[in-house]
């Protein structure tokens, strides 16, 4: 899943699958003042779709590739979700995770996990016929992560992924997908990631409110195989992350890390600063980060919050920032 002329497209993963772009427009920029507009909440609400396990993300992906869109300006979205009961966590594929993304193998449970792990219901979703807007090409913009309860990871996970609010902007529509995964009945954990669906509108573009890198620095090497090694724990084998090869089929120069990595790699980071639980993790994605690549990972603290954000070598270039409040 991932970017371009707005941020990165998930740099990370951008997430679904990337149309032809040209690299070179691909900047990090936040409208401030354009959103004025009101946000459309999805028509009706449907019954979700209830599976037994997790949909196979390779079967999933070889859908996204043919589906269409036919998006109408304005139109809400529907109200689609799709659902799964009884998930359990592989302690073997928990440790994968940990590795590839560089968290202590003994410590808490990864924010970013269930997410990573929950995203095959989110394809589920973008190839039903009645979800108009094409599973290819959507920009990952945004994504916050709230970690509500500890649980223990024997336990068995309701999870249920579903179609958000929506917005018009400057660069098309923006739309929200929710996660939220109970134990026993309580909600321990919710996710929002915001999409773009680049279309043209009559709305003008706001100020651009550029990103500094501020606080201590620091040094990372970002290896070219971890597109790789992501996908190997993942399941989301997007070429735009495998190889220079198969990136540049989509208008990219080189290979560019998954967002949900990069975002996990940060708290990674931070991860003796996190509690249990009790906390929440934002992150906006700005640029997409080529592999490999030397970056620069800032973090300080403001008003009791810790800001933290990924910039090139040079420091003058925005991968992502992030709040955890």
């Amino acid at each position: 899943m991932d970017s371009h002329n707005t941020p990165l497209a998930e740099m990370t993963s951008v997430v679904f699958f990337m149309p032809m772009i040209n690299q070179e427009n691909v900047t990090i920029m936040r409208n401030m003042n354009e959103a004025s507009h009101t946000q459309t909440t999805p028509s009706a609400i449907k019954a979700p779709m209830i599976m037994r396990e997790l949909p196979s993300m390779p079967s999933l992906l070889g859908q996204a590739v043919f589906k269409s869109g036919s998006y109408n300006l304005g139109d809400p979205l529907p109200g689609l979700s799709a659902q799964v009961n009884d998930l359990t966590i592989k302690p073997e594929h928990l440790a994968a995770y940990k590795k590839v993304c560089e968290f202590d193998a003994e410590g808490n449970l990864p924010a970013t996990y269930l997410h990573m792990l929950a995203f095959p219901l989110v394809l589920k979703i973008l190839i039903q016929q009645d979800f108009p807007l094409r599973a290819m090409g959507q920009v990952h913009l945004r994504n916050e992560i709230s970690v509500l309860a500890a649980f223990d990871i024997k336990q068995s996970i309701n999870m249920i992924a579903g179609v958000g609010g929506s917005v018009l902007t400057s660069r098309g529509l923006e739309w929200d997908i929710d996660l939220v995964a109970t134990v026993d009945n309580q909600t321990v954990w919710t996710s929002k990631s915001t999409f773009l669906h680049r279309c043209k509108t009559a709305i003008a573009k706001g100020r651009i409110k550029a990103v500094a890198g501020k606080g201590e620095s620091h040094n990372w090497s970002v290896p070219a195989d971890i597109g790789r090694r992501y996908a190997r724990v993942s399941g989301d084998f997007n070429p735009i992350h495998l190889a220079d090869m198969t990136a540049k089929l989509f208008g990219f120069k080189h290979a560019i890390a998954h967002g949900m990595w990069s975002k996990a790699r940060c708290l990674a980071a931070l991860e003796q600063q996190l509690p249990e639980a009790g906390y929440s993790v934002a992150v906006n994605f700005n640029r997409p980060l080529f592999l490999p690549s030397q970056a620069l990972f800032f973090t300080h603290e403001l008003n009791g919050k810790q800001q933290f954000s990924l910039f090139n070598q040079r420091g003058d270039q925005s991968h992502l920032d992030g709040l955890i409040s």
